[in-house]
């Protein structure tokens, strides 16, 4: 069997992830990675797979509906799996728009090309839409998030991504598109671009800077290693239900304090610091506003409908990603610097036009 598969946002972290599963995977699948490679999008990140010969890189925005349209009419594009979002909930709060115009005309772009391209010839075709469990809103001390829990988004960026799960089940109703959703909990891992939690401490940490937690660390999420994700996305497009949404978590729920705790403890020992010497840097600085307490995915459905289940446990999976940002300071130093923005200009723009 054979696809051609548009993945949107593939140069970031959970997109790269995804295009390079796919990519060695499924060598008789084409697969189109389309970003704007904005701040949080870097090539660096699929240089192992970037002259794999299923493997074509297009630089653009989804918003621009002329380009789309070009790319799924000389693609012949039968699948989208649609990662590109704006995600940072504290960018959000200072630049709202730039949400809704990413995560909410962006996902109406790639609709409608689908729609207006596939024609109503929707056999073999299929768009899968990653989302996030931010929609739901704010948990309790108690509780989960089930594919039936109603909308409740707090910040611009969850209302953003809820705008766009409800454009994508609109289409799937009105239409008849073929679509699936999954909403899944926080991600982490290699290649996170270091303005979110992990890598952020992980930086600072390496550094010997003051590690940022907003209130008193009380918030609580649900930790979902990457790469897992990206084996669950896999699952989903090949096993999925027509129509249907799947929550994905990480079965690991940790408050932000206990994980920075856990961090400075692994990084002690790694790094050869005396015990302690790492949680010294812990500051505690104001509250996000808007910010949810906590979030907690039920993932049951996954597991009995698709056989869907994480292979790590979040221990394992912080002492891999730390192994990571440490064997790939080369890495960080690039992207911490801007470096990396470089790279498209020195493997890509001479080979345009």
């Amino acid at each position: 069997m054979t696809k051609n598969i548009l993945i949107t946002g593939g140069a970031g972290f959970i997109g790269s992830h995804v295009v390079r599963r796919f990519v060695n995977n499924y060598p008789n699948y084409k697969i189109y990675n389309l970003d704007a490679l904005t701040y949080a999008g870097n090539l660096e990140n699929l240089k192992d797979i970037e002259m794999k010969e299923n493997y074509t890189f297009i630089k653009g925005n989804i918003c621009d509906i002329d380009l789309v349209d070009k790319i799924f009419q000389e693609n012949n594009i039968d699948t989208v799996i649609h990662l590109a979002a704006e995600s940072h909930v504290d960018r959000s709060i200072s630049d709202p728009l730039a949400f809704v115009q990413t995560n909410v005309i962006g996902t109406a772009t790639l609709l409608n090309s689908a729609r207006k391209l596939w024609n109503n010839q929707y056999e073999g075709k299929l768009f899968y839409h990653v989302s996030t469990d931010e929609v739901y809103g704010s948990l309790g001390e108690t509780g989960f998030f089930y594919e039936t829990t109603a909308y409740d988004p707090r910040s611009p960026y969850s209302a953003s991504k809820a705008g766009s799960d409800h454009l994508v089940m609109a289409f799937y109703h009105t239409y008849h598109l073929p679509i699936v959703i999954s909403n899944c909990s926080n991600n982490y891992g290699p290649h996170h671009f270091p303005e979110k939690l992990i890598p952020l401490s992980i930086n600072n940490i390496i550094q010997n800077k003051p590690l940022p937690i907003y209130g008193k660390g009380e918030n609580v999420r649900d930790w979902l290693y990457v790469i897992d994700h990206a084996d669950a996305i896999d699952t989903i497009l090949h096993k999925g239900k027509m129509g249907e949404t799947y929550n994905i978590g990480g079965h690991n729920e940790w408050t932000n304090i206990e994980l920075i705790r856990l961090l400075c403890k692994i990084m002690d020992e790694k790094l050869g610091r005396e015990k302690g010497s790492n949680e010294k840097l812990i500051t505690f600085v104001t509250d996000r506003a808007g910010h949810d307490l906590r979030y907690a995915i039920d993932a049951t459905k996954l597991k009995e409908e698709l056989g869907w289940t994480p292979s790590l446990q979040f221990e394992e999976g912080l002492n891999k990603t730390i192994d990571w940002y440490l064997e790939n300071s080369e890495w960080l130093k690039k992207v911490t610097n801007g470096e990396y923005l470089k790279y498209y200009e020195k493997q890509y723009h001479q080979n345009e036009n």
